[in-house]
């Protein structure tokens, strides 16, 4: 076993219960007496309201509750969400538009909730919703990524959210205009639902002046913080807990104006409440990812080494900002703005609009897969145009070894990369030299292959500061809190066998104790490949604090001097005595010593600095040119995460990600028709990728620990999707450029590639 037990696995201790049917869900939780909510939703995707009468849903057999904007006005509760903004370009904010918990005079995309109604039973809540005479004024809707349109809100002149920009512009456009070769491309980034398992749901009780909320959501902290917010509240009077999660995505790490209406309608009906989503209404209303559009350009002198990179991007924020919006395709992604290569000079400005839609909010990767597949659409444009090979010409601009700690020219600070090493193993066990020989196989079938390459790198996010906390409960049993929350990655099984490797407590014997606001005072959630980093790195410095407080209590006991006392695999031992001690039976000691303080052990760590994993991802695809059809034949990906906690964990965490960066290169496009009316609300509608468009995928690591935190980890939960949209865009490109197409956008369906080698046959 090594150190940090890197690459254990012993399966995944939730399996049996997840298996089995034992998961408990939001749905599985429904607190005694509740009433069961449904909504209300805008059917138009641009409205005044005119008229809202609820006199007659409020008469129907076994309705308790009808409430609108005006009720939760009359009731004293303001209903305003908050949203994120960012820095424009001038230093002002940009702009906050008032986003109400239920639509108020205006509805402003199909789906947003406008009455909440509570009733015995779902079937008596959609009556009354069909009883409710909502009436309005339709306004022409705005859809474009371009000022002008009609205006949504007073508060953003041009429907423009902000315009922000970093880097080095005068620099930058000066070594584009002095380059040898510049090359130009558009990139289209697709809007995508993201479809968790498990819609969002929420449950809301009130007890003698205290609120528990329970919703399937990403973190207890932030939701805690704003109930108390809106609610007036003290903290020891709000509880918020998180049941068994199926699939977040980032969609779940915000709270919705359906969490705020289920609190205030919870306290006007004197009953509790309970809300689950249907599919189409989550697809209406779940915040949606990605909708932006790169304009990107690259410089490079005679020795093809890139000079100047810039990146204009327009992005779709729907309706309202949401709560990180705005930092989405700004922020985030200048994080890796310039990926892992050597660019001293790169400027990117961003604006964002607002449009009769969803809002748009963090989706696997939130910025990094849009500046990475950016990038790397645009390194293999430039190979291509420029008549070099894309693997050289990515060795070629690489960071090298020798210049980490490494200085983005966004501002970033890289601590540690060896990229070449990493794409050599990528090229090996993809087989990339026997790419020409397949390819010749498929052209005597009638079918265009092509190898995509990408080589990414991303930014862990989110808060570097994490606690752990560990109980030695009465029962014997050992409990490990955490701040982090598990939404099906495996958190039980990776945090337990890390304490139990760390401390010798047999790992059957640990319990692991997330997402409930009484129980963990603080956290952060889970969300930007930050749980395993941060929460080990926690657990570790607890471990080892742990181990200083029993030692001289233990010393004592065993009449020897504390420096004498060491632990060593799991036990405390001396050669001063043969007397060994596990640290169960040094708590149970401890217990009849009455020494309670040494039965709780909380400590919070905080990173020194963000890791940055990275890693290739190589694509065959074929192609059949009588339908467009295209099947993904081969896949290979090599990453970087440092040193890897449990390899079969990660790898479907890997697995996980190419499937929804493969979804959106070839399937997923959420569409609007010019009405702001949702075509794409059901299965039916809106596809997805199958288990038979996955191909098998060789996973491979080359470990380069990170410096930035004492194990080494560097995070791996959205890596997958970081690497894949632009590696089979790039291969789908490859096969379809020998018939002459130069361009494409996501996402690559049979009848768009079809049109696509139309086009360019005629």
């Amino acid at each position: 076993m090594t150190k940090f037990g890197q690459s254990q696995y012993s399966g995944r201790r939730e399996d049996q219960r997840f298996l089995t049917g034992a998961g408990r869900y939001i749905d599985d939780h429904a607190v005694a007496d509740a009433l069961v909510v449904f909504f209300l939703r805008a059917p138009v995707a641009h409205a005044r309201i005119t008229t809202l009468q609820t006199a007659e849903a409020r008469a129907l057999p076994g309705v308790h509750l009808v409430m609108t904007a005006a009720d939760l006005d009359a009731a004293g509760f303001s209903g305003v969400l908050r949203g994120a903004q960012t820095n424009n370009r001038d230093g002002t904010l940009g702009a906050l538009p008032i986003r109400q918990v239920l639509a108020d005079q205006f509805m402003r995309f199909v789906g947003e909730p406008v009455v909440m109604i509570a009733a015995e039973t779902m079937a008596q809540a959609k009556d009354a919703a069909e009883a409710i005479d909502l009436r309005y004024e339709t306004l022409p809707a705005a859809l474009t990524l371009a000022p002008g349109a009609p205006t949504l809100h007073p508060e953003a002149p041009m429907n423009t959210a902000f315009d922000w920009a970093v880097g080095q512009e005068q620099a930058t456009m000066a070594a584009l205009e002095n380059a040898k070769h510049r090359v130009r491309l558009s990139v289209l980034g697709n809007r995508i639902i993201a479809n968790s398992m498990e819609p969002r749901g929420a449950q809301a009780e009130w007890l003698d002046g205290h609120l528990h909320m329970t919703f399937n959501g990403q973190g207890v902290w932030q939701l805690k913080a704003d109930l108390m917010k809106h609610f007036n509240l003290p903290a020891q009077n709000v509880r918020v807990t998180i049941p068994d999660v199926g699939g977040g995505f980032g969609m779940k790490s915000f709270y919705y104006p359906e969490h705020l209406a289920l609190a205030a309608g919870a306290r006007l009906a004197g009953r509790p409440l309970a809300w689950m989503s249907e599919r189409t209404e989550a697809m209406l209303s779940d915040n949606a990812g990605r909708d932006l559009v790169a304009e990107a350009e690259l410089g490079f002198d005679a020795d093809y080494r890139i000079t100047g990179y810039r990146v204009d991007v327009r992005c779709n924020l729907g309706a309202y900002n949401s709560q990180f919006a705005q930092e989405i395709q700004s922020t985030l992604f200048s994080k890796v703005l310039t990926g892992a290569y050597d660019i001293k000079n790169a400027f990117m400005t961003c604006q964002g609009f607002y449009t009769n839609t969803t809002p748009v909010d963090a989706y696997r990767g939130a910025g990094r897969p849009e500046a990475i597949t950016t990038l790397e659409r645009a390194m293999d444009h430039a190979a291509r145009v420029l008549g070099q090979d894309p693997w050289a010409l990515r060795r070629r601009n690489f960071i090298a070894p020798d210049a980490f700690p490494y200085a983005t020219a966004s501002g970033g600070l890289y601590d540690v990369g060896e990229f070449t090493k990493v794409l050599d193993r990528a090229y090996q066990v993809s087989d990339a030299a026997g790419f020409p020989a397949r390819r010749t196989q498929s052209q005597a079938q009638g079918k265009l292959r092509g190898l995509g390459l990408a080589f990414y790198i991303e930014s862990i996010l989110g808060n570097p500061v994490e606690a752990a906390e560990i109980r030695f409960e009465p029962n014997g049993r050992v409990s490990l809190r955490v701040g982090t929350q598990s939404n099906g990655q495996g958190h039980e099984t990776v945090y337990s066998a890390f304490l139990a490797q760390q401390t010798g407590i047999p790992v059957e014997q640990i319990d692991i104790i997330q997402g409930d606001s009484d129980e963990i005072p603080e956290g952060d959630g889970t969300g930007g490949s930050r749980s395993v980093t941060v929460q080990n790195s926690a657990t570790l410095n607890t471990t080892t604090k742990m181990v200083a407080d029993f030692t001289p209590f233990l010393a004592q006991e065993l009449g020897i001097n504390a420096q004498e006392l060491q632990f060593e695999e799991g036990t405390f031992q001396s050669p001063a005595t043969n007397r060994r001690l596990t640290l169960l039976e040094a708590a149970d000691l401890a217990r009849t010593h009455g020494r309670t303080d040494l039965l709780r052990h909380r400590h919070s760590y905080e990173l020194e600095g963000r890791s940055f994993p990275n890693g290739a991802h190589v694509v065959e695809v074929e192609i059949d040119p009588d339908t467009g059809e295209t099947a993904v034949l081969r896949y290979a990906v090599t990453d970087d995460f440092g040193v890897i906690m449990n390899e079969k964990l990660v790898e479907g965490q890997v697995h996980g990600g190419i499937a929804q960066g493969l979804g959106q290169a070839l399937c997923e496009q959420v569409v609007f028709d010019e009405n702001g009316q949702l075509l794409t609300a059901t299965f039916m509608d809106y596809a997805m990728p199958r288990a038979t468009d996955m191909p098998p995928v060789v996973f491979t690591t080359e470990c380069v620990p990170s410096l930035m935190n004492p194990i080494g980890m560097k995070g791996c939960g959205e890596a997958g999707t970081v690497g894949s949209i632009a590696a089979v865009s790039n291969a789908v490109l490859d096969a379809l450029w020998s018939r002459g197409v130069r361009h494409i956008d996501m996402p690559l369906t049979p009848h768009r590639v079809w049109q696509y080698l139309q086009a360019a046959k005629a």
